[in-house]
């Protein structure tokens, strides 16, 4: 097949998935073109290196990649990340309408929903399928981000990109998702079912594996001989990460949480963490992706930690997928989706979100765990993730996904 591939975020951005998925269906002889920005995200600023161009073409093996401008926003001003969202998607319009000309389906990355826009225009000039791969609720991880606006604009905006997400789900002819909740959430947003799939995210294979653990790693985390649980990833507006420092705070006597990453919660939680006096609280900042299996072996557990909104119950965290990549088991400070499979899975401890009480019993219950119970779980962890997760199973399925819709457009 031809394949045009549509995401804002794209390597070198850590954001794995499309690239994956364009090297790979490359990898088995299909053409793929891709089209995306230049790379900015997390830091809402374009990396060193790179200069914003209109005629801007690379090639990654096999898989040509155009990049056009956009106004990079990764920050917590709601104007600033639409005016990036939206720009994208005028400009990969723009591009798009000769770029993606001759391909037989289109894949799009969501979000943002404005990702859609170029192949929107294919699909009413040339009736060329689309395949939308739904990671996060919209409206709602907008509006229960704490960053939209409140009253009347609120309400505003919540119609606005709830009636733009409608018009999306209609457009598609396959939507995937990435968990049973997030899949029951888009039909009652007016998807059609019969059009709904479930593929679970999978992670950066190459990256993510168990390796040896290392007295590098352990000096970088500040191993002290005792429960080590490690959070890995954005400390963002959505991850509750207050609740993580207050339950490690009333579990001082028994274990160590490090963060390893920033965002835009980063700043609240040193606050918070120095208010508590939480001395076992660690913030060791962005590491290189190629440290972080080393990390992950370094530490007894990895936290996932949400927020108590209705749009995180669909959402599977990528943190997760890492961890269990890495055969490493986990604590899921979370409701919905993510507790569900790490309790059926037995690859962790679950609590509710938002609930600091509970989440400082389970760190004293880890804390108390027998090396081999806990090695069982790390077992089941990897083992989880080479059958449902891993990154040739979730190729495989999209592989499927788009020959089918690319042979309904040859039928029609």
């Amino acid at each position: 097949m031809r394949i045009g591939l549509i995401s804002q975020w794209y390597p070198p951005e850590g954001v794995f998935i499309p690239g994956n998925l364009a090297r790979q269906l490359a990898g088995r002889g299909h053409e793929v073109k891709v089209l995306t920005t230049f790379p900015s995200y997390p830091y809402g600023r374009v990396f060193p290196g790179w200069q914003q161009r209109w005629r801007h073409r690379e090639t990654e093996g096999p898989v040509m990649v155009r990049r056009v401008p956009a106004y990079p926003s990764h920050d917590t001003s709601t104007v600033r990340r639409a005016l990036s969202h939206l720009s994208f998607g005028a400009t990969s319009a723009v591009a798009g309408a000769r770029w993606l000309a001759d391909v037989d389906v289109t894949y799009v990355y969501h979000p943002p929903p404005t990702a859609v826009a170029a192949a929107a225009l294919q699909r009413a000039a040339r009736r060329t399928p689309i395949v939308l791969h739904v990671q996060d609720l919209w409206p709602e991880s907008v509006t229960q981000s704490g960053m939209a606006p409140t009253g009347r604009v609120g309400r505003w905006l919540e119609r606005s990109i709830g009636a733009l997400m409608r018009g999306t789900y209609r457009l598609a002819d396959a939507i995937v998702v990435i968990s049973p909740t997030m899949a029951e959430r888009v039909v009652a947003g007016g998807a059609d079912p019969d059009r709904v799939r479930v593929v679970w995210n999978w992670t950066d294979d190459a990256l993510f594996r168990p390796v040896p653990v290392t007295d590098e790693a352990r000096a970088v985390l500040g191993h002290r001989q005792r429960c080590t649980v490690m959070f890995a990833g954005n400390l963002g507006l959505l991850q509750g990460i207050e609740t993580a420092i207050r339950a490690a705070a009333a579990a001082s006597d028994r274990m160590d949480l490090v963060l390893v990453g920033s965002g835009a919660g980063e700043d609240g939680a040193r606050r918070l963490a120095a208010d508590l006096g939480a001395d076992n609280v660690r913030f060791i900042g962005r590491r290189p992706p190629e440290q972080m299996a080393e990390l992950y072996a370094a530490a007894q557990w990895q936290l996932l930690c949400l927020r108590d909104v209705p749009a995180l119950r669909a959402a599977v965290p990528s943190k997760l997928q890492a961890a269990l990549a890495c055969g490493v088991p986990v604590i899921a400070a979370a409701g919905g989706d993510t507790g569900a499979l790490v309790r059926s899975a037995g690859v962790g401890l679950v609590c509710p979100p938002e609930d600091w009480r509970a989440l400082a019993e389970r760190f004293v219950e880890a804390s108390d765990q027998p090396a081999a119970t806990r090695q069982a779980m790390a077992d089941r962890a990897r083992q989880v993730y080479r059958d449902r997760m891993s990154l040739r199973v979730g190729v495989d399925q999209f592989e499927d996904i788009l020959t089918k819709v690319a042979a309904q457009r040859g039928r029609a």
